[in-house]
């Protein structure tokens, strides 16, 4: 990982756009939305270190490049984080593809070298993501506590909200019925209902290009990581970073139906001759789903 992402809030803040162009112009559009205070400044006002006191953010624009490392140099004077456009040698951060849906934002960077790349990459992920993901998510926190309350066990947490995400509660949100998408969530509440576990059962591929969609979502939503010698890097990478990890020389069935019960969600990846032991094993114990490798893993 060469550059670290970062999420700066913006709300009661002051952001700088200094510049002139189409590229000033951009980064004003990109934050006309934000709950922040955008303050254009140009020509030699954008020199002085006093244009960006108290600034959280600083966004310089220009043709011209003296202009650009002056003014640079007057927001880092400030102590204030600047970015140039068309310039990453001269930013302390680089502006990343934004995928906006109010309460989620995700962004996709390439440390400046390539942004068509980001874009691309982007536009992909715009297609996926429901358009009402950010009013659910608003509800997620509005109910936090209560959620809290309901599951304090981390685990089952996870898994409850798992289950609003793809039911009728998500279902509301995207239409745009915050009412009802709150009213379900209560009664899902108020209802106490164990969140269920399951173990999942994916044959190691050979690349990580050979791993379906299904697994690979699988993987990024796993409380827990089961792994047999030889499972590549890359296929790993896509787990949750904080998932917990175990060999699977020191797993056995007694121990998944436990993880399952509790409401975990658990990863094995392993070749299919240990599948078949572990899923023999498993019988009626614990729910657990095979998912094969891709053709020509």
């Amino acid at each position: 990982m060469q550059t670290f992402p970062a999420f700066f809030p913006l709300a009661g803040r002051r952001v700088v756009v200094a510049g002139e162009g189409e590229g000033a112009d951009a980064k004003l559009r990109l934050l006309a939305g934000s709950p922040a205070t955008i303050e254009r400044v140009t020509g030699d006002v954008a020199l002085a270190p006093g244009a960006y006191a108290g600034a959280a953010l600083a966004f310089i624009a220009s043709a011209d490049t003296g202009f650009c490392t002056a003014a640079a140099g007057a927001a880092r004077a400030a102590g204030t984080p600047v970015n140039v456009v068309d310039h990453p040698e001269l930013s302390d951060f680089h502006t990343p593809a934004i995928i906006d849906r109010d309460q989620v934002v995700a962004a996709i960077g390439t440390a400046g070298a390539a942004p068509i790349v980001a874009a691309l990459i982007r536009a992909e992920l715009e297609a996926k993501l429901p358009a009402g993901i950010g009013r659910l998510v608003e509800l997620f926190g509005k109910l936090r506590d209560e959620t809290r309350a309901a599951f304090p066990d981390l685990a089952q947490r996870r898994a409850f909200l798992r289950a609003m995400i793809s039911g009728a509660v998500a279902e509301a949100a995207d239409a745009d019925d915050a009412a009802q998408a709150e009213r379900l969530m209560r009664e899902a509440l108020g209802r106490g209902a164990t969140a269920e576990g399951k173990v999942w059962l994916i044959e190691t591929p050979s690349a990580r290009d050979l791993l379906s969609l299904r697994a690979a979502r699988v993987l990024a939503e796993a409380d827990l990581l089961v792994l047999s010698d030889g499972v590549a890097v890359d296929v790993v990478v896509l787990a949750r970073r904080d998932a917990s990890r175990r060999p699977l020389a020191e797993t056995d069935a007694a121990f998944l139906a436990r993880e399952a019960a509790e409401g975990r969600q658990t990863a094995v990846i392993a070749g299919s001759e240990a599948l078949t032991a572990l899923a023999l094993a498993l019988g009626a114990d614990a729910p657990h789903h095979w998912l094969a490798a891709a053709p020509g893993a």
